[in-house]
């Protein structure tokens, strides 16, 4: 492949992966859907809970849907479902509306995390897919940090003119996917051969390979300490030093930056370190971050945990996912569904967080995030043997 072409190819999957962040939004517009709505706290804690149950149903089946179809096609029909999802709450503002919105958000999510990491992996070099896997982390996380920001401007600025409020992330957005599809769709890409796996069980009995199956916990793990510290950051402020909901926010704030910081960094240095080195410093951070939070006497040393933390985490999910595939190179496609369902970690650890908070406190989460970050660690000890 010359260089043209690979940029040529490079752009548009790029704009896949800012839409690929879409998914984030979930997590703001919930407060303000319940807002809106008068919703109790079950009712609005469901509606980001739909996002990860999909990626357990859907996952694996994308996985053996790309085998017929082609990885650009699923990803294409991914964004498809997106732009769908992104269009439904500017017409409907109800809140089954915004089940069906989030639950095709989810959906068209795990499709295209599924069926887009393959797709870029038989584009460059397997030396080179942890760092661009990486800086597509970057590029997603760029959607993340951009969601609550353009809600919150919406609310403000908007809403007196023309009445959508925070709801004018949907039409923006869906205006990026709209782009990606064209892109896309215009781009030429040889994809591989289609791989030999096919069946749902056969897929599932690829765990049973060792090294398959500890990427698969290291992923729930990864996604887990995420999604838990985005949770349990602002509550740890609130119960240790009494701030407000509003003040803390910039827990969550503070982890953001430092994740997409740490992606942006993280594709520079894994073109020139290798991967088993800077996962180990990398979990070596989130060590520290954890050790910071049980002993934090301040909110300056609260905050600092959370950004060694978001830093550590951050290319967790690229250094993992390319060990995997370049692991089994002639099953891409249902490694990559293995590894999405994996994202399911991420309704698993909250819910084990919780139980052990309301048993001891903030501190029974932070030990669940704890047991993850140990988990990585030993994971960390088996990367060799796949290089």
């Amino acid at each position: 492949m010359n260089k043209k072409s690979s940029i040529v190819q490079f752009i548009p999957v790029m704009l896949c992966f800012f839409s690929m962040g879409f998914v984030d939004l979930v997590g703001s517009a919930t407060n303000f859907v319940k807002a809106d709505l008068g919703l109790n706290a079950s009712q609005a804690g469901f509606l980001p809970s739909l996002v990860f149950f999909w990626f357990l149903i859907f996952s694996v089946p994308t996985g053996m849907l790309m085998n017929k179809i082609g990885r650009k096609k699923t990803v294409l029909l991914s964004l498809a479902l997106t732009l769908v999802s992104l269009l439904i709450p500017i017409f409907g503002t109800g809140y089954y509306a915004m089940l069906v919105a989030f639950s095709l958000l989810g959906i068209g999510n795990a499709v295209m995390q599924t069926s887009l990491n393959p797709l870029v992996s038989g584009l460059i070099n397997p030396s080179r897919l942890a760092s661009t896997l990486t800086f597509g982390q970057f590029v997603k996380a760029l959607a993340s940090l951009l969601a609550p920001y353009l809600m919150a401007w919406g609310a403000i600025e908007l809403l007196p003119t023309f009445g959508l409020g925070w709801r004018v992330l949907f039409p923006l957005f869906a205006a990026v996917c709209l782009l990606s599809i064209a892109a896309l769709g215009a781009t030429p890409i040889q994809e591989e051969r289609p791989d030999k796996v096919t069946g749902f069980r056969e897929c599932l009995v690829l765990l049973r390979i060792p090294f398959v199956l500890i990427c698969f916990l290291g992923i729930m793990c990864h996604v887990g300490i995420d999604v838990g510290t985005n949770t349990f950051a602002p509550q740890i402020l609130t119960e240790k030093f009494g701030l407000s909901v509003e003040e803390a926010v910039i827990g969550t704030q503070i982890y953001f930056y430092f994740r997409t910081g740490g992606c942006l960094l993280g594709s520079l240095i894994l073109a020139k370190m290798s991967a088993k080195s800077f996962f180990a410093f990398s979990v070596l951070c989130m060590l520290v971050g954890m050790i910071g939070l049980f002993v934090a006497t301040s909110q300056a040393m609260v905050l600092t945990s959370i950004a060694f933390i978001g830093f550590g985490n951050s290319n967790v999910f690229s250094v993992i996912f390319a060990q995997a595939l370049n692991r089994q190179p002639n099953e891409k496609n249902e490694i990559s569904g293995l590894m999405i369902m994996g994202l399911f970690g991420g309704t698993v650890f909250p819910l084990c967080m919780g139980f052990a908070q309301d048993a001891v406190g903030v501190a029974g989460a932070v030990a669940v995030m704890t047991l993850g970050v140990i988990y990585l660690a030993f994971y960390t000890l088996k990367i060799k043997k796949a290089e």
